[in-house]
């Protein structure tokens, strides 16, 4: 799994799109918005070229689609979209789970449930209506899929995913009534890995991430309705 980072060496274009991608995955730049390269050059104080780089990165993450003689908008992401991509994250993150019950080491498990500690205070500061979570290190999953020591789960939910997973959590990150079963149900996760039990920590990744598409389903119903 790897996350959009800003090395040392990194190029201008790599800049603007960690820039870009981080304000399409916290709706800043809406679903469905037209991205205009002039507006966004001045918006962000980036010069063009490295912009039209940063889109074509963001294109391959599937955060931006080209669409012909219209220019590039942010994805918009419908219900089949999401449908499909949380039926993929439910298999592989629980396998992934599975995996990383038997190869996590007791000092990365402890980490974890030290992570979920920190995911507490967060959510005590928002007064509990939003638990959304950084990337990398301070990502839960990303902490797991990592943990399953295989390369493909980690390529298959890496570079070009892993926004776009953000994308969809961010949505139920700001769902009040899913932040405490959300970090009770990590910690349940958590004690299933620390016991070894591989087949039961996959069950509960499994339900996790159904009642986070369970979720987002309510909330588009609610939104279509409005």
């Amino acid at each position: 799994m790897k996350p959009i980072t800003v090395p040392e060496q990194s190029t201008l274009a790599d800049v603007a799109a960690h820039r870009l991608a981080q304000s399409i995955v916290t709706g800043e730049l809406a679903q469905g918005q037209k991205l205009n390269e002039a507006e966004l050059a001045e918006r962000f104080g980036m010069g063009r070229g490295p912009l039209r780089e940063a889109l074509r990165q963001l294109e391959g993450m599937r955060l931006v689609k080209r669409i012909p003689n219209a220019g590039a908008r942010v994805v918009v992401l419908d219900r089949k979209t999401l449908s499909d991509l949380y039926a993929v994250r439910e298999t592989l993150e629980g396998m992934a789970c599975r995996l990383a019950a038997t190869l996590m080491s007791d000092d990365e498990i402890a980490q974890l449930d030290a992570l979920l500690d920190q995911h507490e205070e967060q959510i005590k500061k928002q007064g509990g209506k939003v638990y959304a979570q950084s990337e990398g290190d301070l990502d839960f999953h990303y902490q797991i899929v990592r943990g399953s020591r295989n390369q493909m789960l980690m390529d298959l939910l890496g570079s070009e995913q892993y926004q776009l997973l953000r994308m969809c959590r961010y949505r139920t990150s700001r769902n009040a009534q899913r932040t405490k079963p959300a970090l009770q149900q990590h910690r349940q996760i958590v004690a299933a890995l620390a016991q070894r039990d591989g087949e039961l920590a996959e069950m509960l990744m499994r339900r996790h991430i159904q009642g986070a598409w369970q979720s987002i389903g309510e909330m588009m119903d609610k939104e279509e309705a409005a």
